[in-house]
């Protein structure tokens, strides 16, 4: 399959009349979506509070920290989220997980085509090779959009088509029923990484419009089993600045790395602050720092 080229994105969001929990309507499949999911070349999944939602792992890296190799699901995970905004356009945002020489390219592309970046940073620390994160936005008509961003990921080894997630190890498991007792909710498992992902008590606006907490704003959890009964994990705590250093002190003492700290947006409501961290060891160990962690901050429920 070939990427297609890019076109401006035209358009303006329409007015929107948030709410702050889905109705029915919201979860009802958008009218472009298929045709979104022609021109990206995989199919998107609807998500609570009425995202469109691709997924998009960089499959085609090899990444490592130290010795264990990081599975797509752990780390590596880009992602893209249409959000409909009324008249037939869409509020856009995603996360490309990019090497160093893809950036120039790929921010030059999105750029002409009209899509925003909102940050550009690190999400790891010692990985090898090296990777970066550039957050991206953008509102209009769904499949302008969706051209220019698949224009920019032509120029990078993002697999064209999605792939079945890769196995693990044989005979390491993670006990994820443990894992969810300790965090106080379930999560899913997605190929051998389980994942959690924790949406904060408050609504959160952007651009006149509701922003579900699957558009990037709950605090994502993930672990990947190493050996048995130990794991790794890494992920990024989704804070208000009052909650930072808090978040800090009860994960320095639980031996888990604060791994970086900034934003991804540019005006959302109320400010947000994201907080990445890298944990090895007993996987219940682990689950226990993160909890404290998460006790800090004003979890949804």
């Amino acid at each position: 399959m070939r990427w297609l080229g890019v076109t401006r994105v035209l358009g303006i969001v329409g007015s929107l009349a948030v709410a702050t929990s889905a109705t029915p309507a919201e979860s009802q499949t958008p009218a472009w979506a298929s045709s979104v999911d022609t021109i990206l070349g995989r199919a998107g999944a609807m998500q609570p509070g009425g995202l469109y939602k691709f997924s998009l792992p960089r499959s085609d890296l090899s990444v490592a920290v130290g010795d264990i190799r990081l599975k797509p699901a752990l780390a590596l995970g880009s992602w893209i989220g249409f959000l409909p905004a009324g008249a037939g356009n869409a509020l856009v945002m995603g996360d490309l997980v990019l090497t160093e020489s893809e950036i120039g390219p790929v921010m030059r592309t999105l750029q002409q085509g009209g899509v925003e970046q909102t940050a550009l940073h690190n999400h790891l620390r010692g990985e090898l090779p090296h990777v970066m994160y550039m957050h991206i936005m953008a509102s209009g008509k769904p499949d302008a959009i969706a051209r220019a961003i698949h224009a920019a990921l032509a120029l990078t080894g993002t697999p064209a088509t999605a792939g079945a997630p890769a196995a693990g190890p044989p005979g390491v498991e993670l006990d994820t029923a443990a894992i969810a007792r300790i965090l106080g909710q379930t999560g899913k498992l997605n190929g051998v990484v389980y994942q959690e992902a924790i949406p904060r008590a408050e609504v959160i606006h952007m651009a006149g419009q509701v922003i579900p907490p699957s558009m990037g704003v709950a605090t994502a959890v993930n672990f990947q089993p190493t050996t048995a009964g130990h794991a790794v994990t890494t992920g990024d705590f989704v804070l208000l600045g009052s909650e930072v250093n808090g978040v800090i002190r009860a994960l320095r003492s639980h031996d888990i790395e604060v791994t970086a700290l900034h934003s991804h947006m540019l005006d959302e409501s109320p400010r947000l602050y994201f907080m990445h961290f890298w944990g090895d060891g007993e996987t219940d160990a682990v689950a226990r720092g993160l909890r404290a962690a998460l006790d800090v901050t004003n979890r949804g429920k």
